[in-house]
């Protein structure tokens, strides 16, 4: 058997498709699975790092701006949106796979759409509370819809009716063990780990505050810090600190990195995480039970980030801020009342849990083998 998953762009429809590929590999190990992608989105790293092949697609993302900057952009974006779908033909008729699993964004447009123009069955993950334009075509021929909330059902109308599998976790976050992670990441015991992340491509504006947080936690280092800059801020984050004063080699209880790789680690170790709002990343929060700082990303359709995060603040869940009220004196000053608070975590963790949907891989799977 021969799967397809295409999505791609962002961490966040890159991790599900990795997710839903593990878990069928331990499911039927001789299933023969690769993945098709954007030709410079972060699953160009991640997919090989994963051990999958990725067939690339030259197509980019619409910008909603009117600016003449934007305005070209967008032009040359439906150029290639012309080609891409000749692209993705010839790899499907290379590949031949049994079925295409789409996990949303731009970038698993044109191989769905392709693979529901040659016969080929497909299935359709919206992770979003709010579902993607892709997901919204997309799904009105695909023969298995999946949806991650109950909000995205009513949108998702006109082909099958969606199923709750919640969002897929890669199997290597399910068997953690929290010690051996923290031994591996060389945490001592008593320590506190923050793990800090924007996306994989970081956001410019919580990036800055974050330069002020860690000038601020290099005075004197309440807790080990682990922070991914992402693509956009590997070049100049650390030397904005550095300008402020703080030299890094001095302080290697900070530690920055452009990504990171070994998440499912990083994750299972720490004690809060501080991240954005995405579906699949609080699927993971939930698993896992970790304290969180929420900051929604303002920038996405619907606002789905904050609806997301506040439907779990309202249960006691986790720590939402808007990325108005964000400075890196707000944020430290935040994690440090939360670390020292362990009932306050000890709860958090509890509620958190209580949200998860800890068969989502299940369900996900046996949703595909009943489309077969």
């Amino acid at each position: 058997m021969k799967l397809l998953i295409t999505g791609g762009g962002t961490g966040g429809h890159v991790n599900p498709g990795l997710a839903i590929a593990g878990y069928w590999k331990e499911k039927q190990p001789q299933t023969e699975i690769a993945f098709a992608g954007t030709d410079r989105g972060i699953e160009t790293r991640l997919v090989p790092w994963a051990g999958y092949p990725l067939y690339t697609i030259p197509v980019r993302g619409l910008s909603r701006s009117l600016t003449p900057k934007a305005l070209g952009h967008n032009a040359n974006a439906l150029r290639l949106a012309a080609q891409s779908v000749g692209r993705a033909k010839k790899i499907l008729r290379e590949f031949k796979p049994d079925c295409v699993i789409g996990t949303g964004g731009y970038a698993s447009f044109p191989t769905v759409y392709a693979a529901q123009k040659m016969g080929i069955p497909t299935a359709i993950l919206e992770v979003n509370a709010y579902p993607g334009l892709a997901s919204r075509v997309l799904s009105k021929r695909a023969g298995a819809v999946m949806i991650c909330y109950e909000n995205a059902r009513k949108l998702l109308s006109g082909g099958p009716e969606p199923v709750l599998t919640g969002a897929p976790v890669r199997p290597d976050l399910v068997h953690q063990d929290r010690a051996q992670a923290r031994a591996q990441l060389g945490i001592g015991p008593g320590e506190k780990l923050v793990v800090s992340f924007w996306g994989s491509l970081g956001a410019e504006y919580m990036n800055r505050h974050m330069v002020d947080f860690i000038v601020r936690e290099c005075r004197h280092e309440p807790f080990v810090h682990l922070h991914a800059m992402g693509a956009f801020a590997k070049d100049w984050m650390p030397q904005r600190i550095a300008q402020a004063g703080v030299d890094l080699k001095q302080h290697p209880r900070v530690r920055l990195v452009e990504y990171i790789y070994n998440m499912a680690q990083a994750m299972a170790a720490a004690d809060l995480l501080i991240c954005r709002a995405g579906a699949a990343t609080m699927g993971e929060i939930c698993l896992l039970g970790k304290p969180s700082i929420l900051v929604p990303s303002p920038y996405v359709a619907e606002n789905h980030q904050e609806k997301n995060a506040r439907a779990l603040e309202e249960k006691g869940g986790c720590l939402v801020l808007t990325e108005k009220s964000c400075t890196g004196e707000v944020l430290l000053d935040k994690a440090q009342r939360l670390l020292a608070d362990e009932g306050r975590c000890l709860i958090m963790s509890q509620n958190a849990r209580k949200n998860a949907i800890t068969d989502s891989q299940e369900r996900i799977y046996q949703q595909i083998l009943a489309l077969l």
